[in-house]
């Protein structure tokens, strides 16, 4: 009787441990050059920014984090370099179960942070490499028009608007095939309530109706449903 007792116990504690790790995130990795600053992990529940966890880092530029997650979604990683400078001071990544690796350094924090372990933060930054492209191209519209020689008749800001209108309507064109291409990934219902909420609703019902079960049950894929209820 006391060994079937061990062996029930044993398997508990198996269980539970694997549940842990199925559904807990851990942040870990180096700040080269940085002596002194606090790290902290945050991240928005609902509409707040909200701190999760913090690190003193006094000499060492290394750390861990570690959370237990509902679901993917997006965190940050906020530097208090103590040096009254709010200048590259901020990580965005999307965050999941499992060993995400984040190595930067001091001075250039946010601009060359190398962000490894989370598949749903790749996605992202493919996404957003090629919104990057999109937004450029928009930037150089505007600045066409406010660097012109001199002012532009109205033929010619109509011709502007028309092209930085076809520009915008790109992005949206590609978010909404991003999404939709890659229905597996967290990232497509993230895409579809924070990128482009404003989009015509049929589209974002069209992300919402091919997501798997599991994302569609996330924390922006609740978001995504809530917004399609609001829409009707």
């Amino acid at each position: 009787m006391k060994k079937v007792l061990v062996l029930f116990v044993f398997t508990v504690l198996l269980i539970s441990c694997a549940s842990e790790s199925e559904n807990t995130m851990m942040v870990t990795g180096n700040i080269k050059g940085l002596k002194k600053g606090t790290l902290y992990l945050q991240h928005i529940p609902d509409s707040t920014l909200v701190t999760m966890d913090s690190l003193l880092i006094d000499g060492d530029g290394s750390f861990t984090f570690k959370t237990p997650l509902e679901s993917p979604e997006v965190f940050y990683l906020y530097l208090d370099k103590k040096d009254n400078n709010d200048i590259n001071d901020r990580i965005t990544f999307f965050g999941e179960p499992g060993i995400i690796t984040i190595n930067t350094t001091w001075n250039t924090f946010d601009t060359q942070a190398n962000i490894t372990g989370s598949e749903s933060h790749t996605k992202l930054e493919e996404y957003r490499e090629v919104m990057s492209n999109i937004n450029k191209k928009n930037m150089e519209i505007m600045m066409g028009a406010s660097q012109a020689d001199k002012p532009l008749d109205s033929l010619a800001l109509d011709s502007l608007q028309r092209l930085s209108m076809r520009n915008t309507q790109r992005g949206y064109a590609f978010a909404i095939n991003f999404a939709l291409n890659n229905k597996d990934s967290y990232v497509a219902p993230y895409i579809a309530v924070k990128e482009i909420p404003e989009a015509n609703v049929k589209y974002l019902d069209s992300i919402a109706r091919v997501l798997p079960k599991e994302v569609y049950n996330s924390k922006y894929g609740k978001e995504l449903q809530a917004l399609l209820e609001q829409e009707n």
